[in-house]
């Protein structure tokens, strides 16, 4: 289990290193990285100066090495718009991006588990078929135009839920639905197809003829072994669920990560811009961390391997 840790470790770090690599070409990609940083109306002077300043003059090995050696320490410069480290301006909205993405992931698997569930089970009836309908609507509805149509149901013609803003938990309704519209598709979708291939299974029928509840069977047999593929899919989803934030936040006027990423580059603020890729980044890596060590945790094979 140690070895198996060191080796996502290792590829985590890797993960994360390639992206400061893509954030520093990126930004180079424009020929001139000062037109990125300095204001439009910045004249020749100072522009010589900025970029003397931040060490556009020097080869491009060095500045790779000095990029690198401050992004390590967190150092990824001052936002141009609000005059204080980069870093801090992201990691200020971290907590509301976390907490719409833990809501959605939770409701996903509140869902959309259950109604894979349904779906096999009552394999072929009503239930089954409307399962199988309700999810490809919800992978077929753009996520900005659900969102539009949430808030203008729900808030403009009902009054019932905020349109914008973070506060209590009726700020978070709406784009807890939004966001986890497609991982519930996604998750019922693919449990029913496992389930399918697990209640086929000899040890399911060696349990049915020992007398055991179809619900005993069900939860305890069919969904254990089932399980091993949603927490695959977990790790895929909180990819999804980190990218799909940055429209969800900007739709709901949510102050997170995302919606901070999108005024960002509105207003030409690249150091939060790099600072903000590279931290999703490092959540993602995290996160699927996570979901391997989870299924490790659940396959005793990959713990002997």
């Amino acid at each position: 289990m140690a070895r198996f840790i060191t080796g996502r470790l290792v590829a985590g770090s890797i993960v994360v290193v390639l992206a400061l690599t893509a954030v520093f070409f990126m930004v180079r990609l424009s020929g001139d990285p000062v037109l990125l940083f300095a204001p439009m109306d910045t004249s020749t002077k100072d522009m010589d100066e900025i970029r003397e300043r931040m060490g556009f003059n020097d080869p491009l090995v060095t500045q790779y090495g000095r990029f690198m050696g401050n992004a390590v320490r967190g150092d990824f410069g001052e936002s141009t718009r609000q005059q204080r480290p980069a870093l801090a301006v992201v990691l200020e909205r971290l907590p509301a991006t976390l907490q719409l993405g833990a809501a959605a992931l939770v409701l996903a698997l509140l869902i959309g588990v259950p109604l894979g569930i349904i779906a096999a089970t009552r394999h072929g009836s009503g239930w089954d078929k409307l399962a199988s309908l309700l999810a490809v609507i919800a992978q077929a509805i753009p996520g900005f135009w659900l969102g539009l149509l949430l808030i203008l149901l729900f808030s403009v013609f009902l009054g019932w839920l905020p349109t914008s803003g973070r506060g209590g938990i009726e700020h978070l309704i709406l784009p807890t639905i939004t966001l986890s519209a497609l991982s519930i598709a996604r998750y019922a979708r693919l449990t029913r197809s496992t389930m399918l291939d697990v209640l086929h299974e000899d040890y399911i029928r060696t349990a049915y003829a020992k007398g055991l509840s179809a619900r005993l069977v069900v939860l305890r047999h069919a969904l254990t072994n089932a399980s091993i593929s949603l927490i695959t899919l977990t790790g895929l989803e909180i990819g999804s669920l980190i990218g799909g934030a940055v429209v969800v936040e900007q739709v709901f006027g949510w102050p997170g990560m995302g919606r901070e990423t999108i005024q960002a580059l509105l207003n030409r603020d690249f150091p939060v811009v790099m600072a903000a890729a590279v931290l999703f980044a490092v959540m993602y890596t995290v996160a699927n961390l996570l979901t391997d060590l989870a299924y490790g945790w659940v396959n005793p094979r990959v713990r002997l391997q």
